[in-house]
């Protein structure tokens, strides 16, 4: 198990993650969403020790990380796939991994071959990689050990979409068989199809978390009009904030009867006015993450 206590990370005055809570339960996969600049990345590096945490805490199994004997064995990690020796071939990369874990090197090639690599690629060094097989080195290695738990930051960039789906089984079996996982991604519909819990973060803070299936049924109302300068005009005078889809329509944060009483108010004329939840995981996280700074914070 994960446990995320009141994480909070400052840069001067610039909080990155701001008051973060959540939990990961064996045997589920949890999407951890935001946009870029969020405080994701940030708050995964705390929990593998990486960032010290300006207030409260972080844990896997009860125990924080930096105090986890052989953490290998216990938490695999792929934050960075282009942290990997370049000089060095795929096989020698898992192999002095393993001597430091106290693994026998003839796990080396089953990694390799779990992941989807051959002989003539654990031979070849890593600055021959294309993004994709350093993606899947990077996941080698952080099953070599066996471990119960899996931290991943963005491990589908750079593979092609049957290496996507390799992955998603990948990552369905291990929680099936009681892993924990925690994965971070910018590909939503890939999340959607593999995770069961959900986190989302925006400016530094959850904004929402829970069941997939709870949390898709709630992720707004959808509102087409005949005349779109006045619903926006509406929506704002009743405090309300919405985002456009691409055909059209607003979905906002509230439901059907506030908005429809607005409307009435205004003699405005709806087209449509319905449970977002069709639009599926990508409506959720834009609706929940509206106005939102995409930039990257400098640090």
């Amino acid at each position: 198990m994960i446990t995320v206590e009141r994480l909070t990370k400052r840069y001067g005055a610039h909080p990155a993650v701001d008051d973060v809570s959540f939990t990961c339960e064996p045997g589920t996969v949890t999407g951890f969403l935001g946009p870029n600049g969020a405080g994701k990345s940030t708050t995964m590096r705390m929990i593998c020790g990486l960032t010290p945490p300006t207030t409260g805490s972080a844990t896997v199994g009860g125990t924080p990380y930096r105090r986890l004997g052989n953490p290998g064995r216990h938490v695999g990690v792929l934050l960075d796939a282009s942290a990997q020796h370049s000089g060095r071939t795929g096989r020698e990369v898992l192999a002095l991994a393993a001597l430091t874990m106290g693994i026998d090197r003839r796990e080396v090639p089953r990694a390799l071959d779990r992941v989807g690599l051959n002989a003539t690629a654990g031979k070849r060094r890593v600055k021959a990689y294309s993004l994709g097989m350093r993606q899947r080195l990077g996941l080698a290695l952080a099953l070599l050990g066996d471990p119960a738990v899996l931290i991943l930051d963005e491990p589908a960039n750079g593979l092609d979409p049957e290496g996507i789906y390799w992955m998603r089984g990948l990552l369905r079996d291990f929680a099936d068989r009681g892993g924990t996982v925690l994965l971070s991604s910018h590909l939503l519909r890939e999340v959607e199809a593999v995770a069961d819990q959900l986190v989302v973060i925006g400016a530094g803070k959850v904004v929402a978390q829970g069941g997939k299936a709870e949390l898709l049924a709630q992720t707004g109302t959808l509102v087409r009009a005949a005349d779109p300068a006045a619903l926006a005009t509406v929506l704002e005078r009743a405090g309300l904030t919405g985002t456009r889809t691409t055909d059209g329509g607003v979905v906002v944060p509230a439901g059907s009867e506030v908005i429809g009483r607005a409307a009435a108010d205004a003699g405005l004329v709806l087209l449509e006015l319905r449970p977002a939840g069709s639009g599926g995981l990508e409506q959720m996280f834009l609706t929940l993450t509206a106005g939102d700074s995409v930039k990257e914070a400098v640090r």
